[in-house]
């Protein structure tokens, strides 16, 4: 599991538990004890320009690698997010015989419709850098790749009520929200190597998709912090993102299909 942070730690953690060996990455030297006590087999990998290349070598020795990076948001002198991509998939051993590269529903456009996983291709001339990523994957592994675009992630410490308490003129109050609860990305995601599923790219969100004004000012009620006020826009761009393919794929049913409903759940 490359990325053992907010979602990669309990997904290594899910893996364990099914009784598999699990090796995890992390950039933060003090977290290397917690991992190993946790039963993961730890690795720091910081991808800076003079990180040992035997340290990734040996942390790709695996036969499955769950790439669970996110994009940087700011410039740095670490390697940009292509071309950790990159290396990773040039060090990859030969006994690696799958990926699951971890992207994201912002791949899709705001169509004002429901939109599924063949409205945003992958290509390696995608303007989105995701899109172009999710092409590097597939072409190094070829039928042997699974592309799982997240929606929204909330759950653990990462409370929706937060995101926008107290701020005003929000946008697109009406605009449907496409949020994922972290059990169910955790789950979706240990499901796809426990069923063997590769070959496919999925979207993964909660079935169920409230108006953000109606997300957010419940979120911010249940934290009892200022709810957001909102512009009045009547014509929303949006899109609904459509999880019905890894959900037949894989027979899930979503712990949390409403996103307003688990807001009270002692899983925050």
């Amino acid at each position: 599991v490359m990325g053992c942070g907010w979602l990669g730690w309990p997904l290594a953690e899910k893996l364990i538990q099914l009784g598999y060996q699990v090796n995890g990455s992390t950039t933060t030297p003090a977290k290397m004890a917690l991992l190993q006590a946790a039963g993961i087999e730890p690795f720091l990998l910081s991808f800076t320009e003079n990180s040992p290349e035997n340290t990734l070598a040996n942390f790709l020795s695996a036969d499955i690698l769950v790439f669970n990076l996110p994009p940087s948001r700011s410039a740095s002198k670490a390697m940009a997010y292509e071309q950790i991509l990159q290396k990773v998939l040039a060090a990859a051993r030969a006994q690696l015989k799958n990926i699951i590269f971890v992207s994201s529903t912002s791949v899709y456009p705001e169509l004002n419709r429901e939109v599924f996983e063949n409205d945003a291709l992958a290509s390696p001339t995608a303007a989105n850098l995701l899109l172009r990523c999710e092409y590097l994957v597939q072409k190094a592994r070829p039928g042997k790749t699974s592309i799982v675009r997240l929606s929204g992630l909330m759950g653990g410490n990462r409370h929706p009520g937060r995101f926008m308490a107290g701020k005003t003129q929000v946008a697109n109050p009406e605009a449907p929200v496409n949020m994922i609860h972290r059990v169910d990305a955790v789950n979706l995601l240990a499901g796809l190597i426990t069923q063997q599923t590769w070959g496919r790219t999925f979207s993964a969100c909660a079935p169920v998709h409230p108006t953000k004004k109606e997300f957010y000012t419940q979120a911010a009620h249940q934290l009892n912090l200022e709810p957001p006020s909102f512009s009045e826009e009547r014509m929303p761009s949006f899109k609904i993102v459509n999880s019905q393919l890894i959900q037949e794929e894989l027979q899930y049913t979503f712990t949390f299909p409403d996103p307003i409903a688990c807001l009270a759940s002692p899983d925050f």
